[in-house]
């Protein structure tokens, strides 16, 4: 147990770092750079000391060999012209030349240096003497088998062997070539060379080399990061300057240093700032200049309408003395006026939002009571048009801080768009609640509309069919309060719609002021299933009370109850 929670901990650990190096390769352009830099600077200095400390190796090595044969080619003739002048007539004699001769070939002009001198492999005679070496004769087996038979087919011939040192191994050259001896036979005679010398100047250079290329790494990382500094550093500053222009603070600008691009960059990023915040203060004034006159002109129709509608009154009220031309109009004149001060009204709610006047008195409430009463205020209209209206509330309590008056002009906006374009088909209306959250959805099957239309639809005065009759005499700004109201709530407003499958909107509100909405207790595609428990009835008056709500009758009983505890007020 105690070995898994080490590697666990080991293997947590190594996870964080991997996340942290690789936040810090995206977040980080000067670590990108300074990276990549020293990877390709690393692999090109591999490459190049491979490629640099083969070549020293090879013409080290060379150049010795070199060396080497021509020294033992000079040695070996000496020993030659040596046994050719021999005089010995007794194998004692030809013994003790032998290994005078060897003894005279051991100091040779590059240094001190092994040698032997034996009997060739093939050799038979009665003169034969063996071996005979300048040192210990364990160095014997250093003369391969293989060499001795090159040896013996003529020439000179030579090995790369390890020379046993008490050190440890050493490189050496092992070099034959046969030699005549008068009286013997023939003889091979090798000498070994070592080239440990030329080893350690080969590690020594290696070692300047690898001191050399971790210098230029170092090098070339701190040029990178310097450059890179100064190249990064302007634009991170200018990040940090356009992150403060969003948040609003439109005096921040860049300081100007120099003359070089950086500084460019800089005076070109203070112009735009400028020519921003000239535009952004001229916008400004002129939208309020434009929000007082709205407000203004609203507040001075007010005047002027009021009189009219007094007139318009009497007028109404003595409809029934006129004729029916005479009659008409004033039912007209009394229609146009109230659209006129509901339009009026819209037009001093928006203003307020513009301003950013307008509070909320928010309480807690139970939104089921809020969606009954927005249901009563458009059941008269449903009625006119023949559409049916099916309202599902679940059974516990949906208590959220909102305001009452907003919620239900939102809810009675969305229902009056419902009903005009449902086209007589049903509209349901869905109460959903979680934790955080409380949402309404408003449901119609009627014309639709296609996703770029319900992107515009909370604009201002926006129409997907300019074309189409207006019959519910709406002002146009319905869905745009809508959407304000909702974001006072700090909710949301959502629609979805799709031509010939109607049109879904979703209201989402926090349960209590401050939450962020993350989610939604509805959704805001509905579900194209057919719902088998849908009864449709008569609009009849909603009741809020769960045990006022009548009971659904859905014949045999084969369907079962609406999913989620929810009942049907119809």
């Amino acid at each position: 147990m105690r070995v898994r929670s080490a590697w666990r901990l080991v293997r947590a650990r190594t996870m964080r770092r991997v996340r942290s190096a690789a936040h810090a390769w995206r977040s980080s352009l000067q670590v990108r750079v300074i990276t990549t830099t020293m990877a390709i600077g690393l692999v090109a200095l591999a490459v190049i000391g491979v490629y640099v400390s083969q070549r020293m190796r090879d013409d080290i090595f060379q150049s010795r060999v070199d060396q080497v044969l021509e020294e033992s080619a000079r040695s070996t003739k000496v020993a030659q012209a040596t046994f050719d002048a021999s005089t010995a007539a007794t194998g004692t004699d030809l013994q003790r030349q032998l290994l005078l001769v060897a003894s005279a070939q051991q100091s040779g002009g590059s240094g001190e240096r092994e040698v032997f001198l034996l009997q060739a492999p093939q050799q038979k005679g009665v003169a034969a003497t063996g071996a005979t070496t300048t040192t210990d004769k364990s160095l014997l087996g250093l003369v391969s088998q293989e060499l001795r038979l090159a040896t013996a087919t003529g020439g000179q011939h030579w090995q790369s062997v390890a020379w046993p040192t008490d050190g440890g191994d050493e490189p050496a050259v092992m070099v034959g070539q046969d030699v005549e001896v008068r009286g013997a036979g023939t003889y091979q005679l090798f000498f070994l060379y070592s080239l440990q010398a030329e080893q350690d100047r080969l590690d020594f250079l290696q070692r300047t080399l690898l001191v050399a290329a971790l210098a230029l790494v170092a090098l070339l990382g701190s040029m990178t990061w310097l450059v890179t500094r100064q190249a990064v550093r302007p634009v991170r500053r200018a990040a940090e300057v356009a992150e403060r222009l969003a948040d609003g603070h439109l005096s921040e600008r860049m300081p100007e240093r120099g003359e070089d691009e950086m500084a460019t960059l800089a005076r070109s990023f203070n112009e735009m700032a400028a020519s921003l915040q000239d535009q952004i203060h001229r916008m400004e004034d002129l939208s309020t200049l434009q929000r007082r006159f709205v407000s203004d002109v609203s507040h001075e129709l007010r005047t002027p309408l009021t009189t009219v509608r007094m007139a318009g009154e009497m007028i109404y009220s003595a409809r029934g003395s006129f004729d029916p031309a005479v009659k008409r109009s004033a039912e007209l004149l009394q229609t146009q006026l109230d659209r006129f001060e509901e339009l009026l009204a819209d037009l001093l709610e928006i203003s307020r939002f513009d301003a950013g006047a307008a509070t909320l008195e928010a309480g807690g409430r139970d939104v089921r009571d809020v969606v009954v009463a927005a249901v009563d205020h458009a059941t008269p209209l449903a009625e006119r048009r023949s559409t049916w209206l099916r309202v599902y509330v679940p059974e516990k309590q949906c208590v959220a801080d909102i305001d009452p008056r907003r919620v239900e002009r939102i809810l009675r906006n969305l229902l009056v768009n419902a009903i005009e374009h449902a086209e007589g088909t049903a509209v349901e209306v869905t109460v959903g609640v979680d934790a955080h959250a409380v949402a309404v959805t408003v449901r119609d099957r009627g014309v639709g509309m296609t996703p770029d239309e319900a992107q515009h639809v909370f604009d201002r005065f926006w129409r997907a069919d300019p074309a189409r009759a207006r019959t519910t005499g709406g002002t146009g700004l319905g869905l745009a309060i809508s959407l304000e109201d909702a974001h006072l709530h700090g909710g949301w407003l959502e629609a979805w719609g799709r031509p010939g499958r109607g049109a879904c909107f979703r209201l989402t509100l926090p349960r209590r002021a401050g939450i962020r909405l993350t989610d939604s207790p509805l959704p805001l595609v509905p579900d194209e299933t057919p719902d088998v428990d849908a009864v449709r009835v008569p609009v009849v008056r909603a009741s809020t009370d769960p045990a006022s709500l009548p009971d659904l009758d859905h014949g045999s009983g084969d369907h079962p109850e609406p999913a989620d505890e929810r009942q049907e007020v119809r």
